[in-house]
């Protein structure tokens, strides 16, 4: 398989990734055949995955401006991947000139992508860093360089910690990080369920058998499960809700059901 010149020497190309395998839901370039057969493995029983991670992607950009309406300007995003048109920095910065990003990922194709879109942008910078260290993460001197812990941060936890397994206490790091922020913090989540998938249960599964097989696995967590990521938080109206259902914009059209797969929610520290 040749190495395209935007994958970072030391990585294994013939095993697939996450990040690249939603990178290929979202029409990214970026990305390999043996994502694009994992992808395509796993919408054989969920067809609509790509709707899944679209409303997914539209969220985030709702939640972003919403942050910056309420006067954040300093936005924190694990698990950023490989960024696409509309990522964090982009709709930040526009909303909010002067906003300051910094991704956290632990793919390294998504940290170089990260690196090579970042380039001359003074406000925004990347971190190799796994969600599940966040002592890591808070004392790596690209954050501290941007982001005052002492001023409110909008922490952006979408689509991963349903990568994160309970052996790997995804609360407690989530609550670390809760603990190192600023009153007036927001936290922006998304999390997938089997609730609202509309499918049953078995054959969703498969789906998640897939992610299973390539050594990513899938954990999908009830709401009840969900909301627990947000104790320390008060929450933003509407709450916990189907990603579509969460402050939508006026001008969208119906959604696809798989849009409603999963649940989103923003809260804010007292």
């Amino acid at each position: 398989m040749e190495r395209p010149a935007w994958a970072p020497r030391g990585i294994d190309i013939s095993v697939p990734s996450v990040s690249r395998i939603y990178d290929y839901y979202l029409g990214g370039s970026h990305n390999f055949e043996v994502d694009r057969e994992a992808a395509r493995r796993a919408m054989e029983f969920m067809p609509g995955l790509p709707k899944v991670m679209q409303a997914n992607r539209a969220f985030l950009r709702r939640a972003v401006r919403f942050a910056a309406a309420e006067g954040i300007g300093q936005f924190l995003d694990i698990g950023s991947g490989i960024p696409t048109f509309g990522n964090v920095h982009e709709v930040a910065q526009s909303a909010r000139p002067g906003a300051r990003v910094v991704y956290v990922d632990h793919d390294p194709v998504a940290v170089a992508h990260s690196e090579a879109v970042l380039a001359g942008n003074e406000n925004a910078d990347v971190v190799t860093a796994d969600l599940r260290k966040p002592r890591e993460i808070l004392a790596s001197p690209r954050l501290q360089r941007l982001i005052d812990l002492n001023q409110p941060v909008a922490l952006l936890l979408v689509a991963i910690l349903h990568f994160v397994e309970d052996q790997d206490d995804p609360y407690d790091a989530v609550a670390e990080l809760r603990d190192a922020l600023a009153p007036g913090s927001l936290l922006v989540l998304t999390h997938a369920s089997y609730e609202g998938i509309p499918l049953p249960p078995e054959r969703a599964g498969g789906a998640v058998d897939v992610y299973k097989d390539i050594r990513n696995p899938l954990i999908m967590r009830s709401r009840e499960d969900i909301a627990r990521f947000f104790e320390g938080y008060d929450m933003v109206e509407p709450g916990l809700v189907p990603m579509p259902n969460w402050r939508p914009d006026p001008a969208s059209e119906d959604e696809d059901p798989y849009s409603y797969s999963g649940f989103a929610g923003v809260g804010r520290t007292a």
